[in-house]
């Protein structure tokens, strides 16, 4: 009796492994045809390894974010005229022009949606850092008695740093999941098989023209450029102007280069504030919390506007309540990472962005004029008005993806009815390189 009931054990284990290997074969029948990356086969393995998010084991993905935290984020004046300083100044923008972008692209491939608020915070924090640190050197450069000018030891200082620190991103950041130098095979499939629930794609070298016509003709494209013009405005007048801002208060030069170490460590906080908030507020808050961060800045360009021009300490605080901003500008980052699907679609929106960046920050120091220090009402006009628009674009972002998820449940509901349900299998779409108008599985957030 004992026999038989061990038989009959064996067979049904014996059944089992059939069917198994029947659904993987399956699997792999019907993903093999829709993963369009260069390294296919290992982005099949991975989704062979796990084939849903429940076969991840979760103390292993907390492992594996460490240390792809360790090894990310912490890598993230010769002339004599104007004509060549120009030059310079033109050839130092151009080269730094890919380093946003660039992240944003890095950001997206290795984490999952949840986890980029804090990682684009991350990153960004060190603006803050460079503020104050840049008010430190400064002080420092200042004093130096030498046959050059102060500021051209600041570029020789500044520009042999970021030249070696160019030289450690080249050889240390990753190039894609599948060549990830310091990580095992295991760690690499669980990287791909970790970010299946994006949506967004991973990798692909070759550029998608019909990702590019798309990507320029979605509306929430230029919105993300609209957004990043009015948001940097003020940047452009508080970041190039807070020196002579500041020496407006009544401030000499070698002060004025100490009292931007608090407005960096300030700017670093609200950052980090904005991150924290992200991760413990309720699901799909990332607008809401980007609108909430704009009111203490509109409070401080308030304050700083109507204060008594005496009141030095008061308008002082006033100005550090301005880096607020950056938190909402951070949150707003997250959302192009989170909500554009398509490798070509997602280089293009992230780049408009910072297009649009870049536009307000040619705009935004004409608000500031020299006439109308110590209160320079044009420039903080200039902000509030910026702050009115930037606040209006998160409302529209809001209800754009509330109206966007309804149109894709529809959808989903016609597969279903229609027989389809193949086409809903997250394996299926996770890495086809699918954009986020063409994704039915795509889930916006907002």
């Amino acid at each position: 009796m004992a026999n038989r009931k061990d038989s009959v054990a064996e067979l049904e284990e014996v059944e089992r492994t059939v069917d198994t290997q029947k659904e993987n074969g399956e699997l792999k029948a019907a993903v093999a045809g829709k993963i369009h990356q260069e390294h296919a086969h290992f982005f099949l393995e991975a989704i062979q390894t796990y084939p849903d998010d429940d076969t991840i084991d979760r103390d292993a993905e907390k492992r594996l974010k460490r240390k792809l935290d360790w090894h990310i984020l912490p890598f993230l004046a010769a002339s004599q005229n104007f004509g060549g300083i120009f030059a310079l100044r033109v050839l130092s923008g151009a080269f730094e022009a890919i380093a946003d972008p660039a992240f944003m692209i890095i950001i997206s491939t290795y984490y999952a949606r949840e986890e980029q608020p804090s990682r684009i915070s991350a990153y960004y924090v060190w603006n803050g850092v460079g503020v104050a640190g840049g008010g430190l050197i400064g002080y420092g450069i200042g004093h130096i008695k030498g046959i050059l000018e102060s500021w051209r030891y600041e570029f020789l200082i500044v520009g042999a740093v970021c030249s070696c620190w160019a030289i450690l991103l080249c050889l240390a950041l990753p190039n894609s999941p599948t060549t990830f130098r310091g990580f095992t095979r295991e760690e690499k499939l669980l990287i791909i098989a970790r970010t299946r629930r994006n949506q967004t794609g991973v990798e692909r070298r070759q550029i998608n023209w019909a990702q590019v016509r798309e990507a320029y003709c979605d509306y929430k494209t230029w919105l993300f450029t609209l957004l990043g013009f009015v948001g940097n405005i003020p940047n452009g007048g508080i970041s190039n102007f807070s020196t002579l801002v500041i020496q407006g208060l009544g401030f000499d030069t070698f002060h004025t280069s100490l009292l931007g170490v608090p407005q960096g460590a300030i700017i670093a906080i609200w950052i980090i504030l904005g991150a924290v908030a992200d991760k413990y507020m309720p699901k799909n808050s990332r607008t809401l919390l980007a609108a909430l961060f704009m009111l203490p800045q509109t409070a401080g360009a308030l304050g700083f506007l109507l204060a008594p021009v005496d009141a030095y300490v008061g308008r002082l605080i006033c100005f550090y309540l301005t880096g607020s901003y950056q938190a909402s500008f951070v949150i707003a980052l997250s959302l192009i990472t989170s909500n554009t699907g398509g490798q070509s679609k997602k280089t293009i929106v992230s780049a408009m962005i910072w297009f649009g960046s870049c536009v307000g920050n040619i705009v935004g120091p004409f608000f500031y004029k020299s006439d109308q220090a110590p209160t320079y009402s044009m420039g903080i006009a200039s902000l509030l008005a910026a702050n009115i628009i930037m606040l209006l674009v998160f409302v529209v972002f809001r209800y754009a993806f509330v109206w966007e998820n309804r149109r894709k449940e529809r959808l989903r509901q016609a597969l279903r009815e229609n027989g389809n349900g193949d086409a809903l299998m997250l394996n299926s779409t996770a890495f086809d390189d699918l954009t986020d108008k063409e994704n039915p599985n795509f889930v916006y957030i907002y």
